[in-house]
């Protein structure tokens, strides 16, 4: 298998975007990334996207995209792994430049959520639980994730604001971010007089969802045409494994197995251990998600992540610096997106052009995407060339 490195990142703002459809945001990315590379072709495109059908009505996207953005007859492909649809659609575009079949890929993920009913997407987004045990009782993201928390607090013996800090934090990592969501710093005490949307899960311990689309080249990092980059990011390491999709068929339900475990092959692909990150970006769709994330990544012992955003260890000058340009709760979460979102924050970490959210000396990044309550998780590890 042949080395891969990531030539060109794209991104759009995460917002409200009236007015625009779906294949505008995406093309928008796609063609900041073209030119970030100095490309003006590429031989495929693979698209994260969980909810095109459902919520704009529109599917075929491997096939819309590349009319759009004038990128056809190349091959094109949608791929769907819930939250995990960006991650996946990398991990796809990888394998085919690994493998020889391409030697250039474009991934692009792309949401667009606002102009449903906000009925609409929560059900929608419900479709990554299980329908026949879980949202047939009415269950939505929200609901299970402070089940989760819920169990969480009780077992281990934390209090709700000992998870203010991974709010915090991403907040003001997401404040010096143009491309976020939310950009306004936010206190312990705003935190705690949040609105409860589902007990113990309040307005500040979730992500806000949006549209906006992320894109990144793939090339064969070795091969003629691309010797002498000097911006290359390479690609060390791809990981991806599953679990149950429901959360009570699990073993431990605050246990994050396929985090896990996908998370252990990258390191052992990349020939690392987990002190030899110096960047992380996390699913911190929840607070107790970033919780769990450390733990299963080896950052943490089980049941004492909320110690690494209590300690300052999460924070940029910290031990290991997590959603540094606000992360799903800040920067936002359109779904689909995200993972490739974390890859072009990634490589703009290690190429040194994050500007005032710059990790001195990022030479290692990580970025893990999950999909559903934890059952994907798609685990890439990045280095400076």
């Amino acid at each position: 298998m042949r080395k891969v490195a990531v030539l060109g990142i794209g991104q759009t703002k995460i917002s409200e975007h009236w007015g625009i459809s779906l294949k505008e945001i995406a093309g928008n990315a796609i063609f900041a990334a073209l030119e970030d590379a100095e490309r003006e072709s590429v031989e495929g495109i693979f698209i994260g996207n969980m909810l095109s059908g459902s919520l704009n009505k529109q599917e075929n996207l491997g096939s819309l995209l590349p009319d759009w953005a004038g990128l056809k007859p190349v091959e094109g492909v949608k791929i769907e792994t819930a939250c995990s649809s960006g991650g996946s659609a990398l991990r796809a575009g990888l394998i085919a430049v690994a493998s020889g079949e391409m030697d250039s890929a474009l991934v692009v993920g792309v949401e667009k959520m606002s102009d449903a009913k906000l009925l609409e997407t929560t059900s929608a987004l419900a479709t990554a639980a299980d329908a026949d045990y879980e949202t047939v009782h009415g269950l939505s993201f929200v609901a299970l994730n402070a089940l989760i928390m819920q169990r969480y607090l009780h077992q281990y013996g934390w209090d709700h604001v000992d998870f203010a800090p991974f709010s915090i934090n991403a907040h003001q990592n997401g404040a010096r971010n143009p491309y976020a969501r939310l950009q306004s710093i936010i206190t312990e005490k705003e935190y705690q007089d949040s609105r409860m949307v589902a007990k113990p899960i309040n307005l500040l311990d979730a992500s806000p969802i949006g549209d906006g689309a992320a894109a990144v080249l793939l090339v064969a990092a070795k091969i003629p045409q691309n010797n002498g980059i000097s911006n290359l990011v390479e690609i060390i390491a791809s990981a991806v494994s599953t679990d149950t999709l429901s959360i009570h068929d699990r073993k431990d339900p605050l246990r994050l197995s396929a985090a896990e475990i996908s998370a252990r092959r990258a390191y052992s692909q990349a020939g690392i251990e987990p002190d030899e990150i110096d960047v992380f970006e996390l699913h911190d769709a929840f607070t107790i998600m970033a919780a769990l994330s450390l733990e299963a990544c080896g950052f943490s012992p089980p049941g004492q992540g909320p110690r690494l955003g209590l300690d300052g260890e999460i924070t940029p000058d910290g031990r290991i610096p997590i959603s540094t340009f606000g992360g799903l709760k800040a920067r936002g979460h359109p779904v689909g997106a995200t993972g490739v979102y974390q890859i072009v924050e990634l490589v703009t970490q290690l190429r040194g052009e994050a500007g005032e959210n710059q990790i001195e000396q990022a030479n290692i990044g990580m970025a893990q995407n999950i999909g559903g309550s934890g059952a994907t998780a798609v685990t890439h590890i990045l280095k400076k060339n």
